[in-house]
This record gives structure tokens, C-alpha cells and sequence, in this order.
């Protein structure tokens, strides 16, 4: 069966001037919550696992389900195109750090990685670039989301806090 498409040209007007106008707090590194978090003083309230002079890896507040992580620069930019090669190097190596940590604390089947880059994309946190890093099981599907718009997580966001600081690296830049 071929592909189904469906013409709506008097949409473009919508599209085009919502991706001209966003959200001027969230868009504004003083609103941004990911470099909230690079200022917060209280890591665990933060649920920041890892600071580095150029990354922080964070845990999703709002998750897919238990384990998710964030990974940022610390500098307030847009997309992985704006990094710098150290910049790009440190946030690689984070996410390494995050894989190797979710995979000693959760042992799931698999690890999605992703970015949603702009608005358009699904990103939160549009002008700070992240990374998702999260675990996955064979067989882990569930109806609930799609049918009732609920997340259904197995644990606490501070149960999976403790969970995953006792499995970090100890290579890493964390303090």
C-alpha cells in the first residue's frame, strides 16, 4: 500500500509564523532551565549526576520512563552545530559516561540516544541543545500512554537518582 498524502497549503502561514515567534522566555538563556540547572548549588535536588567544565548529564524531570538522562553543554547553544570540537568531544563522552551508567544500573535491552533539534522537533528546551539518553527492555510496551496520555514509571525520580550515582563512572567529572 503507497503512502497517503494529504495537501495543506493554507497551513504554510501557521507553520512559518510559529517557528518565527517562539516562546521569548524559554527561547532566553535566563529562562532556560537546562542552564538553571548548570547554576544550581544543590545537585541532588537538581538531579544533576554529573558536572564536567563543559557538560552537565541530568535526570529527565518530566521522563519516558526510568533511567532517562539528559546530557548538555554548559554553554547555552542552540544545536550541535554551534559547539566547538572540545565542546563536542566533552559531550560524546558524557553520554558514554550515561550509557555506561544505565547499563550497570538497569541492565536493559537496549539504549535509545536522541536529540530533538528545534521546536518542530519536539525539543523542550529549544535553545539549549541535550541529549536523551535512556534505557530500554525487549517487550517493555505500553498502552497507557497512548490510549490515557499517562506515564507509567516503576520508581521514584530520587530512587532512580541513588540508583544511578552508585553506578556513575568513577572516571568521571562529577565532584
Amino acid at each position: 500500500m503507497g503512502l497517503d498524502r494529504l495537501w495543506a497549503g493554507w497551513r504554510s502561514d501557521y507553520v512559518t509564523g510559529a517557528a518565527a515567534t517562539p516562546d521569548a522566555v524559554a527561547a532566553s538563556e535566563e529562562g532556560c532551565v537546562l542552564c538553571r540547572l548548570v547554576a544550581a548549588a544543590d545537585d541532588a535536588e537538581a538531579l544533576v549526576l554529573e558536572r564536567t567544565e563543559q557538560t552537565i548529564t541530568v535526570m529527565n524531570l518530566y521522563p519516558y520512563g526510568s533511567g532517562h538522562l539528559m546530557t548538555a553543554p554548559v554553554r547555552h547553544v542552540a544545536g550541535l552545530d554551534d559547539l566547538d570540537d572540545e565542546e563536542a568531544v566533552a559531550l560524546t563522552r558524557a553520554q558514554i559516561r550515561a550509557i555506561r551508567a544505565i547499563r550497570s544500573a538497569y541492565a536493559p535491552d537496549g539504549i535509545n540516544l536522541g536529540a530533538n533539534l528545534g521546536r518542530a522537533a519536539g525539543a523542550g528546551v529549544p535553545g539549549h541543545v541535550h541529549l536523551h539518553v535512556l534505557p530500554r527492555w525487549s517487550g517493555d510496551t505500553n498502552f497507557v500512554t497512548t490510549v490515557a496520555e499517562v506515564r507509567v514509571l516503576p520508581e521514584s525520580l530520587p530512587d532512580g537518582y541513588k540508583k544511578l550515582q552508585r553506578a556513575w563512572p568513577q572516571d568521571s567529572g562529577r565532584p
